[in-house]
């Protein structure tokens, strides 16, 4: 197995606030709009570099969507920001009538996703977060592993034409992505090559893939570990030549199984390749307040339960 070497221990949240104070050097037409939460979001930097070009709406979520699409008919490039639950259940009209249906240049970014929010409990732990924003035409949704990707994730999207989703998280997370290696959206990153079954990962289960990995080796299983950074445009590529080599899948993600990556894996089989397919994700349920770590245990999103999942298809052949 290849080995990924952890750097240090960071939030996602923070590779954004630091591209975008990169961004903020590089491209004059980067603006940043936040909904009273600068700090969670890590803009604290930016806002303070660039104070003309940060914008507080205060906590008017649906005003901010409105505020950052009319902002791209001036050739800005308006990143928005708040929590996941904020950024997209609060505000689905406005983002489907002023942002996907006008096909403006916003770039939604969301924080605090998903179970790994923790205490806050079921109110803020969104988990149909990329189901919501996948579906709407000309959406395009990132869901980015690590620091480090989250980082790079922040600057190509800066130069992507088109509304964009991009979710990341809270809790503090080995960054094991070299900050050398490319991003592209709509490309999967190769993590391990393996022959008996293809492990197809997003967002913070990448890393759980990965123990998996080294663990399903162990017992003579030689997975392989694609990271989809990107749910939307899908690599159907990559996906298809992985599971013609393997014959079987599992997908992994921090959010409900149905409308999520293993949804989006599965009609992708379904029409051009038909496999076994394991989900790893939650099943049609809400989240509740607890630690990130007790979270993933209790719902089943961690390593075991990738590497049951992985025997599971293997058994199906």
């Amino acid at each position: 197995m290849r080995n990924f070497e952890v750097t240090g221990r960071k939030d996602t949240r923070s590779g954004f606030g630091q591209a975008m104070l990169e961004l903020g050097d590089i491209n004059p037409n980067v603006v940043a709009l936040c909904a009273d939460l600068t700090g969670s979001l890590k803009l604290g930097d930016f806002a303070a570099k660039y104070p003309e070009r940060f914008f507080q709406t205060g906590i008017a979520e649906a005003n901010m969507i409105g505020l950052a699409a009319g902002m791209t008919i001036g050739g800005k490039i308006p990143f928005t920001s708040t929590f996941a639950n904020f950024s997209t259940g609060r505000v689905y009209d406005q983002i489907r009538q002023s942002v996907a249906y006008s096909g403006t240049n916003v770039k939604i970014c969301a924080s605090h996703a998903g179970l790994t929010l923790g205490e806050d409990g079921a109110t803020h732990q969104i988990l149909e977060d990329l189901g919501m924003m996948k579906m709407l035409p000309h959406m395009t949704v990132i869901n980015p592993c690590d620091y480090n990707q989250t980082r790079r994730a922040t600057h190509a999207i800066a130069d992507w034409q088109g509304p964009v989703y991009l979710r990341f998280g809270r809790p503090v997370m080995p960054i094991f992505f070299s900050d050398d290696l490319e991003f592209t959206v709509g490309k999967g990153v190769l993590m391990n090559e393996g022959t008996d079954v293809s492990i197809f990962a997003t967002g913070h289960l990448v890393w759980e893939a990965l123990i998996a990995c080294k663990n399903l080796e162990a017992d003579g299983i030689f997975a392989e570990v694609i990271n989809i950074h990107t749910i939307k445009p899908l690599d159907a590529e990559m996906i298809l030549a992985s599971v013609s080599k393997t014959g079987c899948a599992v997908s992994a993600e921090e959010h409900q199984l149905n409308g999520g990556l293993g949804d989006s894996i599965a009609q992708l089989l379904c029409r051009n390749y038909p496999k076994p397919l394991e989900m790893v994700g939650v099943h049609d349920s809400f989240g509740e307040s607890g630690t990130p770590e007790a979270l993933m245990e209790k719902y089943g999103l961690n390593a075991a339960n990738i590497e049951a999942a992985a025997k599971r298809s293997i058994s199906r052949k």
